[in-house]
């Protein structure tokens, strides 16, 4: 094993580590903008997965780059889909109809 290598690996499993410890801190009141800070990250790669692509040659590198941008695209458009859920739960719920028995708003009349 080349020392590039293990230093790679080596920075590679401090980050692992480093973002679990990191992320299981975050009070649960956090979650959705600290998503919402990463959709903007994952969007800086979908920037350089198409910048890799653009400059692609051979069609191992061309077939690679474009796994590479869908890849990004699935990540920024998930992230999006999920902080929107989140944020669809903090959304008020529409006021309940009267305790008088009084039909709801949009029931049909006899």
């Amino acid at each position: 094993m080349s020392p590039e290598l293990l230093a790679a690996l080596t920075v590679f499993v401090l980050a692992i580590l480093c973002g679990f410890a990191v992320i299981s801190k975050v009070p649960a009141t956090l979650h959705t903008p600290l998503m919402s800070g990463a959709n903007s990250i994952h969007g800086i790669v979908l920037v350089g997965s198409m910048v890799i692509a653009a400059s692609a040659t051979d069609l191992l590198s061309q077939l690679l780059s474009f796994v590479a941008v869908a890849f990004a695209t699935m990540n920024v458009v998930g992230g999006y889909v999920v902080t929107d859920r989140m944020l669809q739960m903090f959304k008020r719920k529409p006021a309940a109809a009267k305790a008088d028995g009084g039909a709801a708003p949009d029931a049909p009349k006899a």
